[in-house]
C-alpha cells in the first residue's frame, strides 16, 4: 500500500515539475529567447513583460484614440492602428511588439510581404484562440492539405460566369435600397440619413440571395448573429489567449458558443433540404451553396463517396458562415468609404457619375459596362488603399526561417500592416496620406512599380476568393447610387474610422442625398 502511494505521489509531483517547466517556458523563458534573437538582428521594441506583453499598453492607447472623433483627414493611421504606430514612431520600421508571451514582427518592405503571402508553409495563419475560431472557420484558417481541397471544392463558385449570374441580384438588392432612400426624400428631393446601416443590410441581402437564393428578411436572424459574434471576437482578440478560459462559465465564452449553436442550427436545416433535394435529382440552383454542394459532390464521386475527401457537413457550414461574413463585411465597408470619399471630393463624384451616365445613362449596368468603368474602379481601388476592410495580417512562424535579411525563429509571428504600407510616403510619394485616385490610371502594377505595397485581398495563393465578387458587387452599386442620386457630408458627420473586425465608421455615415432628375 505505501508502495502504491509513493508511486502515486512521485508521478504527481512529476507531472507537476513538467507542468511548471512547461509554464515557465511559455512565460518566460521562450519569449525572452526569442526577444535576445531578435534584438541581435536589430529589430526594436518594449521588453519583454511577463505573460501581459504590451497588451495593456495597446488597449489603452486604442481606448484613448478612439473616444472621441478626428479631424476630416484621411491620414487614419495613428487613430486605427494607434500602438502599432507608436511602436513604429518610436522603434522603426523594423520593429516588434509583444501580443502576451509572443513576439509580432512588424513587416513593411513590399518584397519581404511578398515572400510572407507567397510562402504559405513557412508562414501560416496563426492558432486562433478557439472562440475566435466560432465567427468563421472556413477556408481563411484552414491550413494544408485541408486548405488545399477547400479551395479547389469552392473555386467553381466564383468562376467570372458564375459572377455573371450574380449580377441580377446584386442589381435587385441595390434597387431595393435606392427605393428605400427614395421613400425618405423630403419635398424637394433632399434628404439627411446615416448610410451605413443601409449599406450593411445591402450588401447582407446580396450574400443572402447569392449564397442561399433567399432575401435578407429571411437571413436577418443570422446577421444580427454574426454581428454580435464579431463583436464579441474583438474583444477576445485583444485578451492573451489562456488555455482552457473559454470552458470557465465566463459571460463572454457563453454567449458566443450559444451564438454558435444557433447559427450552425439554421444552416444545418438549409444545407439539409439541399441535400435532399440534390440526391432527388433536382436541378442544381445558381447560388453559392448550390454550386458548392454540387462540387463537393463531383469531387466524392470521382474519388469513390471517399469522405476523406469531400466536406463533411460542418465544413460546408463554417464555409456558409465565412460567406456570410466576408461577403457582407468586406464590400459593405468598400461601399461606406467610398461614399464619404465621394462626399468630401465632388469633382471624383462627378467624374464617376459622368463615366456611368456615359456608359449606361439610365439603363441597368450590364457585367460588359461595368467592366469597362475606368474611372469607378480608379476610385474603388484608392478607397481600399486608404481604407482597407482589413488593417493588417498575422502569420506565425512555426519552424526557423529566412525572410530577406531576417532569420525569424519558430515562435514569432509576423504582422503584415497593410494599411501602414498602403499610407507610407516612401512607396506612394508626397500625397500617400491624401485621396487620388488619378495614381490608379494606369493599373495597380504600374501605381505600385511592380512592388507589392497594395494587398488589400492579401495576396498569393492565399489571396481573397471572393474578391472579383466583392468588387462587382461594389460597381454595381456605386453605379446606380450615382445614376440616381448627388450625395454630400451632412454637418453632423464624424469622421471616426474604427476596426471591428474590419475597418468601419464608428458613428455612423451621415450623408445629405440630392435626387437627381431622370
Amino acid at each position: 500500500m505505501a508502495t502504491t502511494t509513493t508511486i502515486i505521489l512521485l508521478t504527481l509531483m512529476t507531472l507537476s515539475l513538467i507542468w511548471a517547466w512547461r509554464i515557465l517556458n511559455w512565460l518566460w523563458l521562450k519569449p525572452k529567447k526569442l526577444e535576445k534573437l531578435l534584438r541581435e538582428q536589430g529589430l526594436k521594441g518594449n521588453s519583454y513583460r511577463l505573460l501581459v506583453g504590451d497588451i495593456k499598453d495597446l488597449l489603452k492607447i486604442r481606448k484613448e484614440a478612439t473616444t472621441k472623433p478626428m479631424n476630416l483627414s484621411d491620414d487614419i493611421v495613428p487613430r486605427v492602428y494607434s500602438f502599432v504606430h507608436q511602436s513604429v514612431t518610436k522603434h522603426g520600421k523594423n520593429s516588434f511588439i509583444w501580443f502576451g508571451p509572443t513576439p509580432r514582427v512588424n513587416i513593411t518592405d513590399p518584397d519581404q510581404i511578398k515572400d510572407v503571402l507567397n510562402k504559405i508553409y513557412d508562414f501560416q495563419k496563426p492558432n486562433a484562440n478557439p472562440l475566435v475560431r466560432l465567427l468563421a472557420n472556413g477556408l481563411v484558417s484552414l491550413e494544408g492539405e485541408q486548405w488545399s481541397k477547400h479551395r479547389k471544392i469552392i473555386n467553381p463558385a466564383f468562376h467570372l460566369e458564375k459572377l455573371k449570374i450574380m449580377l441580377p441580384i446584386f442589381h435587385k438588392s441595390c434597387d431595393d435600397m435606392i427605393s428605400k432612400w427614395e421613400k425618405m426624400l423630403s419635398s424637394d428631393g433632399s434628404c439627411e440619413m446615416d448610410v451605413w446601416p443601409f449599406l450593411q443590410n445591402f450588401a447582407s441581402d446580396v450574400i443572402s440571395r447569392a449564397a442561399f437564393g433567399s432575401s435578407y428578411e429571411e437571413g436577418k436572424r443570422i446577421f444580427q448573429l454574426q454581428t454580435e459574434q464579431a463583436e464579441l471576437t474583438t474583444k477576445i482578440m485583444m485578451k492573451v489567449y489562456i488555455p482552457g478560459w473559454r470552458f470557465l462559465p465566463t459571460a463572454t465564452p457563453r454567449r458566443m458558443k450559444e451564438i454558435d449553436r444557433d447559427i450552425k442550427a439554421s444552416l444545418t436545416d438549409m444545407i439539409n433540404n439541399r441535400e435532399r433535394a440534390l440526391k432527388a435529382g433536382e436541378a442544381t440552383k445558381d447560388d453559392l451553396l448550390g454550386i458548392l454542394l454540387e462540387s463537393n459532390h463531383k469531387e466524392m464521386e470521382e474519388h469513390g463517396n471517399n469522405k476523406d475527401v469531400g466536406m463533411s457537413l460542418d465544413d460546408v457550414i463554417e464555409e456558409c458562415k465565412l460567406f456570410y461574413f466576408a461577403g457582407q463585411e468586406t464590400t459593405s465597408v468598400l461601399l461606406v468609404w467610398t461614399m464619404v470619399l465621394l462626399s468630401r471630393y465632388p469633382d471624383w463624384q462627378a467624374r464617376a457619375r459622368e463615366e456611368v451616365l456615359q456608359v449606361f445613362g439610365n439603363n441597368k449596368p450590364d457585367f460588359d459596362g461595368l467592366s469597362h468603368l475606368k474611372i469607378v474602379t480608379m476610385i474603388l481601388y484608392e478607397v481600399l488603399r486608404l481604407y482597407p476592410p482589413v488593417i493588417a495580417l498575422a502569420r506565425r512562424v512555426h519552424k526557423d526561417v529566412k525572410l530577406g535579411n531576417l532569420a525569424l525563429p519558430a515562435g514569432v509571428q509576423v504582422f503584415l500592416s497593410i494599411i501602414m504600407v498602403h499610407h507610407d510616403i516612401e512607396l506612394w510619394g508626397e500625397d500617400a496620406k491624401v485621396f487620388n485616385p488619378e495614381r490608379f490610371s494606369e493599373g495597380v502594377l504600374k501605381a505600385t512599380n511592380g512592388r507589392n505595397s497594395f494587398f488589400p485581398f492579401a495576396g498569393g495563393p492565399r489571396i481573397c476568393i471572393g474578391q472579383n465578387f466583392s468588387m462587382l458587387e461594389a460597381k454595381m452599386a456605386i453605379a446606380m447610387i450615382l445614376q440616381r442620386f448627388s450625395f454630400e457630408l451632412s454637418p453632423s458627420y464624424a469622421h471616426a474610422p474604427a476596426t471591428v473586425i474590419t475597418l468601419q465608421p464608428q458613428y455612423g455615415a451621415h450623408i445629405i442625398l440630392h435626387k437627381l432628375e431622370l
